[in-house]
């Protein structure tokens, strides 16, 4: 009994860790399917501030289901006793969902920044998303790239101008 506890557990946990693993992103570097091949609207604008903020991880619920499903099983399986199994089967399914809830929340936070800026006709703007590949800094070109009503910030590519063909002779 003990050892079909220990492998529904190690289950269980492994379940956990990939649906977390699954979890939304705000990446400006993922691209949803659904946004793949779709026009967007562009804007130009210039870094004004850039600061680093915490997007809040979710509580879905998924993770305190999974700790008291976890706990409980190894609480149940603690014990040989049947009362003292079920009454440490209870407190582990409690303190499994609490654990459960927080590793969730944790589990799925994102370190971001909000990215202060001022568009070509002068409106200024506010953007948070994760850090992608891309370092801003006050004063770097940028475009905002909107697309199903959301928007990402990325720098602006560098453009030159071409260059004229030598004159004949």
């Amino acid at each position: 009994m003990k050892q079909i506890v220990q492998l529904t557990m190690k289950s269980v946990a492994a379940v956990s860790l990939a649906v977390l693993a699954a979890c939304s992103t705000t990446s400006p570097d993922v691209i949803k399917p659904e946004n793949a091949q779709r026009m967007s609207q562009v804007e130009d604008a210039v870094v004004l501030n850039v600061r680093p903020v915490v997007i809040e991880g979710s509580q879905s619920g998924g993770g305190a289901v999974t700790g008291a499903v976890l706990g409980g099983a190894a609480g149940v399986g603690a014990s040989s006793n049947n009362r003292s199994s079920a009454m440490i089967g209870v407190a582990g399914a409690v303190v499994g969902a609490v654990v459960g809830n927080a590793v969730e929340r944790f589990g799925t936070r994102e370190d971001a920044i909000e990215i202060l800026l001022q568009t070509a006709n002068g409106q200024r703007r506010s953007i948070v998303q994760a850090k992608g590949n891309e370092t801003f800094n006050p004063g770097d070109a940028v475009i905002l790239v909107t697309t199903s009503g959301k928007t990402r910030v990325m720098l602006a590519p560098k453009v030159t101008a071409p260059q004229a063909a030598p004159a004949a002779k």
